[in-house]
C-alpha cells in the first residue's frame, strides 16, 4: 500500500480482486495519511475518519459476499475528500467561510450521492477559498492552504484543499467546483489532473451556489484515466436541477485508447502572449510531444479573450450578489458582517452593476461580450477539434505575494474565465516544472460535450510523458 502507483483507481481495485487488501487498510492508510501530513498542509477544515471506517467494513462485508461488486460499483472502497462547498449529510459543510460555520446539511449533494453510491468513501472536507472567491486558496475564513511541492506558496484557488490533498497523495481524488479555474488553477499549482466538464454535465444540485451560470461541478486526480471513471460516475440529468442535459453518458474510461493522429489542435495565440518564458516553453513541449503521436497543430485566434476578465468580473459578482442574499443570519446563526471581505467585496461589485442605472452600462453590455467569446470558440471549433494552452499565466507564488491586491489575483484567471463564460469543458494536465520546482499545467479546451476526446488527449499525452508520477518532497514519507 506504500506505493506511489497504488494510487489509481484501477490498482486500488486490482489490489481488492486479488486480496492483497481490505477496504478498511486502504482506509486506515489514507487516514493515517491525512494525519501525517495534514498538519502542514492544512488541506482539511473537518474530517469524517469513524464514518469513513464504518462505510470500509460494510464495503468489505459486500464484498466478501459478492465479489462482482467490483465491476459495478466502479469506484468501490476509493476514499475522497470534498470541496467544502459541496452538501453531505450530516458532515459540516462551511463553503470555506465562518458565517455558516455551524451548518450540517440533512442531505447529499448529487454527485456526493452518485460518488458514494459508486463506492466511494468520504474522508473529510476540503479547504477552499470563502464561497469559491479566489484564485490562491488564501481567502478561506479559516486558514491558508499550502503547496505541498513549496510550503511557502499557494497552492491555488479556489479548490485549494482538493488540490494540495491530491497532489501529496493523502487522497486518490477529491471533488471541486470551477467557476472561472477553480479545478484547474490548483491543479496546475500542485501538478495533477483537473476537470472542469461542460456546463450542465454534472448537477449543481446540493452545491453552495457562487454563480449559477458558470459554476461547473468537476474533481481532482492524480492521472487522466481516474478523472475519466468519476465522471461517468457523477454527469447525468438530474430532476433536481433543470440545467443538466438528457445526453446520455458515455463510459468515459472506455474512450481513453484509440489513436489520435490527425486530431487537429489549435493554440491561440493569445493563450500564449503574456505568459513567463518557461510555461511558453513547456507548452511548446508538449504541444511537440502530441506532434510526435500524430496530433496537427495550428495557431488560431480568439480576439476577445482579453476581454474576459472584465466581463466575468461583472456577471460574476452581480450572480454571487443574489446567491449570497439569503445568508442573512436569520436561517444560519451569524449575520452579515460574518462575511470576509472578498465576499463583501463582490457582493457589493454585484449589487452596484445590477443598480438602476448602471444595469445597461455594465451588465448588459457584459452579456454581450459574453456573447461574441462563446463565438470566438465556436469559430475556432469549427477549424479544430480541441485547444491547448497554458492554465496559468505563471507557475504558483507565494502565501501573502498578491493577496493584499484583490486586481492581481483577478487577473489570474486570464485563460481559465473564458471556458467558463462559453460553458465549455476544459481539462487541466502536468506538463512540467518551473523555477523553484514548482509545476506547470497545460489545459485541453474542447466544444461543449466533448469529455471524451479531452479523456483521450490527455491520456495520450500521459504514455509518453511522467509528468503526473511525479510527487512532491513533503509525500515522499508517507510511503516508508
Amino acid at each position: 500500500m506504500k506505493k506511489v502507483t497504488q494510487n489509481s483507481i484501477n490498482e486500488i481495485h486490482e489490489g481488492y480482486k486479488l486480496k492483497k487488501w481490505s477496504v478498511e487498510e486502504i482506509t486506515k492508510e489514507y487516514i493515517g495519511r491525512v494525519q501525517k501530513l495534514d498538519p502542514k498542509l492544512k488541506a482539511f477544515l473537518t474530517t469524517a475518519f469513524d464514518e469513513a471506517i464504518l462505510k470500509a467494513r460494510e464495503l468489505d462485508s459486500n464484498l466478501r459476499k459478492d465479489e462482482e461488486v467490483i465491476e459495478r460499483k466502479p469506484l468501490f472502497g476509493i476514499p475522497y475528500g470534498a470541496k467544502d462547498l459541496f452538501s453531505t449529510k450530516g458532515v459540516r459543510t462551511t463553503g470555506g467561510a465562518k458565517i455558516i460555520d455551524n451548518y450540517v446539511p440533512p442531505y447529499d449533494a448529487t454527485s456526493i450521492v452518485r460518488i458514494n453510491e459508486a463506492g466511494g468513501i468520504l474522508i473529510g472536507k476540503l479547504n477552499q477559498d470563502a464561497w469559491g472567491h479566489g484564485a490562491s486558496g488564501e481567502h478561506s475564513d479559516y486558514f491558508p492552504t499550502h503547496n505541498p511541492w513549496n510550503l511557502d506558496y499557494v497552492p491555488g484557488g479556489s479548490s485549494s484543499g482538493s488540490g494540495a490533498a491530491v497532489a501529496a497523495r493523502i487522497l486518490p481524488f477529491a471533488t471541486a467546483t470551477d467557476t472561472a479555474g477553480s479545478a484547474r488553477c490548483p491543479a496546475s499549482f500542485c501538478g495533477v489532473c483537473g476537470l472542469k466538464p461542460t456546463y450542465g454535465r454534472v448537477s449543481r444540485y446540493g452545491i453552495l451556489s457562487m454563480a449559477s451560470s458558470l459554476d461547473s461541478i468537476g474533481h481532482i486526480t492524480t492521472k487522466v484515466e481516474d478523472s475519466a471513471r468519476i465522471l461517468s460516475v457523477t454527469a447525468g440529468s438530474d430532476e433536481f436541477d433543470a440545467t443538466t442535459t438528457p445526453a446520455a453518458v458515455p463510459k468515459y474510461e472506455e474512450q481513453l485508447t484509440g489513436s489520435i493522429r490527425e486530431t487537429k489542435i489549435g493554440i491561440p495565440k493569445e493563450y500564449i502572449d503574456g505568459v513567463t518564458p518557461e510555461v511558453r516553453e513547456a507548452i511548446k513541449a508538449a504541444a511537440r510531444q502530441l506532434e510526435g503521436i500524430g496530433c496537427k497543430f495550428v495557431e488560431v485566434s480568439l480576439p476577445h479573450t482579453q476581454l474576459a476578465v472584465p466581463v466575468y468580473y461583472i456577471v460574476q459578482p452581480a450572480e454571487v450578489s443574489s446567491n449570497l442574499a439569503r445568508f442573512d443570519g436569520n436561517r444560519f446563526g451569524h449575520d452579515r458582517q460574518t462575511f470576509g471581505d472578498e465576499a463583501k467585496r463582490r457582493i457589493m461589485l454585484g449589487t452596484y452593476t445590477l443598480s438602476a442605472g448602471y444595469y445597461d452600462a455594465y451588465y448588459r453590455k457584459a452579456m454581450q461580450v459574453r456573447t461574441l467569446i462563446r463565438e470566438d470558440f465556436s469559430k475556432v471549433f469549427s477549424q479544430v477539434d480541441a485547444l491547448l494552452g497554458p492554465v496559468m499565466p505563471h507557475t504558483a507564488f507565494k502565501l501573502g505575494e498578491k493577496v493584499s491586491d484583490p486586481l492581481l489575483l483577478y487577473l489570474e484567471d486570464v485563460f481559465t474565465a473564458p471556458i467558463n463564460l462559453a460553458g465549455l469543458p476544459a481539462l487541466a494536465v502536468p506538463c512540467g516544472f518551473g523555477s523553484g520546482n514548482l509545476p506547470i499545467g497545460m489545459q485541453i479546451i474542447g466544444p461543449q460535450f466533448s469529455e471524451g476526446l479531452l479523456f483521450k488527449i490527455g491520456y495520450s499525452y500521459e504514455r509518453v510523458t511522467d509528468w503526473h508520477l511525479q510527487i512532491p518532497p513533503i509525500a515522499q514519507n508517507v510511503y516508508s
